[in-house]
């Protein structure tokens, strides 16, 4: 107990329990997210810059600017700064590769018409899932001109979506990258950054999206990745949003979620085909 007041009373400014059950009941009404209080220090870490870019003296006063935001541009600046925003290209490889084998493969080889294709990545952070998807439709489905195909990529994270519409990443992602799909993907700055192809950014279509608002599509998805979004949410939310997403995948689709999710008493529309990947059976 006496090095967490130590370590409390060495901080820049002090968060009290009540100011961190605020903020907490704030971002689960607008984004689902449960911030348990083990967070506590994390929320601290990540909003502390926000108190000085606001030149505030205290998060009593962060509390009651949020609180008093009439426009919601600071609610925005919360939720930002509280998602977790943790990924790479191609994470959980064997994701990609069963959607290489069992959904791409499959609709090149097929005659039926029209030549489309639809996929969702949901909660796509800074875009690197996104592209990792469209890397490997492009491989697989070799003549893309000959293709409807599109993917939508939302987040609620507004700065992260702005990354991903850019296609800009520091050189040292282009190791996780693997060889055969790396023509679309240009070196530049003297080796710096690396910056996604034309053909890619065209591909993806960045959009904002709380999931617990209304959602504005309509069409059927082939797959939909929704992975580490929904570690946060009760299982009540977690039942809503799976509901929503198997009325929005096609019948055979494939649903692919994080490696610390399940669907287990949650959602009964799919079954499962091996470590986080599920087949909507109805």
């Amino acid at each position: 107990m006496q090095n967490k007041l130590k370590q409390d009373d060495e901080r820049e400014f002090s968060f009290s329990e009540r100011e961190f059950s605020f903020l907490a009941g704030l971002v689960s009404k607008h984004t689902g997210i449960m911030l348990a209080a083990n967070k506590k220090n994390m929320v601290y870490s990540r909003l502390v810059r926000r108190l000085r870019v606001l030149e505030l003296r205290s998060f009593s006063e962060y509390c009651e600017l949020v609180q008093n935001d009439a426009g919601g541009e600071e609610m925005g600046n919360l939720v930002n700064a509280i998602t977790t925003n943790l990924t790479s290209f191609f994470r959980e490889v064997h994701h990609f590769e069963h959607l290489y084998s069992n959904v791409l493969l499959p609709l090149a080889k097929s005659a039926s018409k029209p030549k489309r294709l639809r996929i969702w990545s949901a909660g796509s952070s800074s875009g690197m899932e996104a592209y990792s998807i469209a890397m490997t439709a492009k491989y697989a489905l070799k003549d893309l001109s000959a293709w409807d195909a599109r993917i939508l990529a939302t987040d609620i994270d507004t700065n992260m979506l702005d990354i991903g519409r850019a296609g800009e990443y520091g050189s040292e992602q282009l190791e996780k990258i693997p060889e055969p799909y790396r023509s679309d993907v240009n070196i530049v700055d003297n080796g710096e950054r690396i910056v996604m192809s034309e053909n890619l950014r065209e591909m993806i279509s960045f959009k904002h999206l709380n999931l617990l608002e209304k959602w504005p599509m309509s069409g059927m998805f082939d797959a939909v990745f929704c992975r580490n979004v929904v570690i946060y949410f009760d299982k009540p939310t977690q039942k809503i949003l799976f509901d929503r997403i198997a009325g929005l995948i096609k019948p055979d689709g494939f649903l692919y979620i994080g490696h610390s999710e399940n669907l287990h008493n949650v959602c009964d529309s799919f079954e499962p085909l091996g470590h986080t990947i599920y087949r909507k059976i109805r």
